[in-house]
């Protein structure tokens, strides 16, 4: 390369650095001004909070309820009605993460416009706390594409927000369904050891229908009795089975009920109550029970408790089949 050749190499990148430099500034006053913009966006003097774990409690409330949370000492939400309860809080964090990134799709100041906006029966309300103060959102009417709300900010009765409708629906979430729901027993068929099926009460006099099923472990293969009789291959036993072996309550009903409630609900006169034996993996002898109310009006499903839990959940009509015929009928149904 002769001198001429590196003396135009050198300049080329010289202005190739040069220019490199100028994007990189241009970039960062971008980035400056898109991060300015970002955390300054403060309608009607509302609390700007970027950061969603800064919020220490929340109070909201739609037609149906009102709820509020809080944060313990921990840094975990519980609900302050009954602070022990088992709260998932996956609602909570989906609230706070909306209202960190909270972005009107399009602000409202007309006067017409604000009178039809639907406050003066809102569908909804939220308080949301932070060290620095509270922010409140008022949820008016929704738009007429169904997808996003009107909301006031602070009371500000001059302008409101178009909100998408993803923080409206949290807001409307019951408590119940926030629930943990409690964690069963892995209950694969080759380590079930019986089944054993009280029906409902008869008459009076009567004894309550008991059904025994019985495993037989041996070589991978699990053989079913009941009364001495092999009844593997009936189709009730092998419903009932794969029923068992895949058993999780998917909702909570009530948590603390009533002796009322609980009457209501079927528990003085069960339905049906089932004890599984099985051998956990420990190896060590093990029972779970199952105690089953009465049917939802709507015939979706029942009302049941797990062992000595008072908590009313919820088993739909299909997993309960099998099992409410056997209690009845026996296998003979």
């Amino acid at each position: 390369m002769t001198w001429q050749e590196r003396r135009i190499v050198t300049f080329l990148s010289a202005v190739l650095a040069v220019l490199c430099a100028v994007v990189l500034v241009l970039l960062g006053v971008r980035y400056k001004e898109n991060r300015a913009a970002k955390e300054t966006f403060d309608p009607a003097g509302a609390v700007t909070v970027t950061d969603p774990t800064a919020y220490t409690a929340l109070s909201y409330e739609n037609s149906e309820f009102s709820l509020s949370f809080a944060l313990d000492e921990t840094g975990k939400w519980f609900w302050t009605a009954d602070p022990m309860f088992p709260l998932d809080d996956t609602t909570i964090l989906g609230i706070t993460g909306q209202l960190a990134s909270w972005t009107p799709q399009q602000t409202v100041t007309d006067s017409d416009a604000l009178k039809n906006a639907g406050f003066d029966q809102p569908n909804a309300s939220l308080t949301a706390t932070t060290a620095k103060g509270e922010t409140t959102l008022l949820f008016g009417r929704a738009t007429t594409d169904g997808n996003s709300y009107y909301v006031r900010l602070n009371g500000d009765e001059t302008t409101a927000y178009i909100l998408p409708d993803t923080l409206y629906k949290l807001l409307c979430r019951p408590v119940y369904d926030m629930m943990e729901l409690p964690k069963l027993p892995e209950l694969p068929e080759e380590r079930l050891l019986s089944i054993t099926i009280q029906g409902p009460e008869g008459e009076e006099g009567t004894d309550r229908p008991i059904t025994v099923l019985t495993a037989q472990q041996g070589e991978g293969i699990t053989t079913w009795r009941s009364n001495g009789a092999n009844v593997t291959d009936v189709p009730a036993v092998r419903a009932l089975v794969e029923d068992v072996t895949t058993l999780a309550v998917t909702k909570c009903v009530d948590y603390h009920p009533s002796d009322e409630a609980a009457s209501i609900c079927g528990f003085d006169a069960p339905a049906a109550q089932v004890s599984v034996r099985y051998t956990s993996e420990s190896a060590s002898d093990q029972t779970f029970e199952l105690t089953i109310g009465s049917r939802l009006p709507d015939g979706s499903g029942r009302f049941v408790r797990l062992e000595n839990d008072t908590t009313i959940y919820f088993l739909p009509t299909a997993f309960l089949d099998p099992l409410m015929s056997i209690s009845v009928n026996g296998l003979e149904g």
